[in-house]
């Protein structure tokens, strides 16, 4: 493994080094089948949802996205604690195998004929549930499978299987749709969850690293103290629940854009999402190499995501739509994989279930707020407005950020001129949670 390790200055680090892991190596492969599927069934869910239950109403797909992601925010600090409190390995095992049945119930629905769209509302609330668990845990296990000077690139390889998934999964199920139906591609991913169950099983317990379990009461607390404490922290999960509330809403705005702009059929939309994970997946492998998080590539990304988002809301044609959404779809995962390796980094092992609860609650918890606005915008303004109003909320957030680095008096900022300007946080040091309480 020496090789794969460039520099310990950590300016560059193999991009599969992870790769010399058996555990890690059998969890890429099963959840990338696992997330191939699961792409599959999200541009099978929307097309269901518009095109079938409704009348392309975006305000009911925004609510089905809402109610899929809320359980995210409400149960994250009792899921964190649970994360912290029992094996992640057991954990998971669980809610990859109820993840599979509500997948496979939405798909003998569908195939008998009976599903309405209150069966889809309450299936995404059962799902949200159970992701609200399975998220912060899934994040959490990384640093058990690899050691902690191998985390960022196992965070990133976790985002390129997402995200090579995302280039797979929506053009084959926009192709499966369009010759076969909906109900085939809700199958195909309720199978897929087999794969991560197998490699769970069959990974070996003596090479993992547990981190050492949080017993007794109190843990909630406990965790939510440990993060208002850390203001470096609280700034990464600032970025990300403005980016993923009005910003990272594609699942949306793509089937607005392709069927009421660019007037396009299944397949055109499901494409967009595969065309959209060109950058998403580039932006993966790129992080990979990186062993250290930047806070600079963080906000300069977010910038970047801001100016192209504006100018994919003014996009003239399909064509140019797609072009544009490569670049935002780069600007967005670098973002996102800057900011989760540096949270899982900065906190302590023993509170970094708690803290990735938090992190996928601030996350994902604020689509449940994002969707339906969004779905509104575009009911009552158009498509256009649903990117233009994302392009707004991320600008602020960017001018938000930069004036906390500025004016925060416990984080010490370092400032390079010239093009692009650098801004280097010095995070303060750990505070010791029991003094704190």
């Amino acid at each position: 493994m020496s090789s794969a390790v460039r520099s310990r200055s950590g300016e560059s680090i193999g991009m599969f080094a992870s790769f010399g892991f058996y555990n890690y190596k059998l969890y890429f492969a099963g959840s990338f089948v696992a997330n191939v599927g699961s792409w599959m069934a999200r541009v099978a869910q929307d097309w269901l949802v518009l095109t079938q239950l409704t009348n392309h109403s975006s305000a009911a797909l925004g609510l089905v996205t809402g109610l899929q992601f809320a359980p995210v925010a409400l149960l994250a600090p009792y899921a964190g604690a649970i994360a912290d409190r029992f094996p992640k390995r057991r954990i998971l095992m669980g809610t990859t195998m109820s993840l599979g049945a509500t997948s496979l119930v939405l798909w003998l629905l569908v195939a008998s004929g009976s599903v309405q769209l209150w069966h889809v509302y309450v299936l995404a609330v059962a799902q949200g549930a159970i992701s609200a668990l399975d998220n912060p845990t899934r994040q959490a296990f990384a640093s058990e499978m690899v050691p902690t000077t191998y985390l960022p690139n196992a965070v990133g390889l976790n985002s390129a299987s997402f995200n090579g998934a995302r280039l797979l999964g929506p053009g084959i199920s926009g192709l499966v749709i369009a010759a076969f139906g909906v109900a085939p591609a809700l199958l195909i991913n309720g199978v897929s969850f087999a794969a991560p169950i197998v490699a769970l099983y069959l990974m070996r317990s003596h090479e993992l690293t547990p981190a050492p379990l949080r017993k007794g009461r109190g843990a909630m607390r406990e965790g939510l103290r440990y993060v208002r404490g850390r203001p470096d922290i609280m700034l990464v999960m600032f970025v990300v629940f403005m980016l993923g509330t009005f910003g990272m809403n594609f699942q949306i705005t793509n089937a607005l854009m392709a069927t009421t702009v660019f007037h396009k059929g299944a397949g055109e939309y499901g494409l967009l999402g595969s065309i959209m994970a060109i950058g998403t997946l580039a932006a993966a492998l790129i992080a990979a190499r990186r062993a250290r998080p930047r806070l600079r590539i963080m906000l300069g990304s977010l910038a970047g995501f801001t100016v192209f988002t504006a100018l994919l809301a003014a996009a003239p044609s399909y064509l140019t739509y797609s072009v544009i959404l490569v670049v935002v779809g780069l600007f967005a995962l670098t973002v996102l994989t800057t900011a989760n390796s540096s949270v899982q980094l900065a906190c302590e092992p023993e509170m970094r279930g708690r803290v990735m609860a938090l992190y996928m609650a601030i996350f994902m918890g604020g689509t449940p707020l994002g969707a339906p606005i969004i779905g509104w915008v575009g009911q009552v303004w158009g498509a256009r407005w649903t990117l233009a109003a994302g392009a707004i909320a991320t600008g602020l957030a960017f001018v938000v950020a930069a004036w906390f680095i500025i004016t925060h008096d416990q984080l010490r900022v370092r400032l390079r001129f010239g093009w692009p300007p650098r801004v280097q946080v010095l995070r303060p040091q750990r505070p010791d949670v029991r003094a704190a309480a």
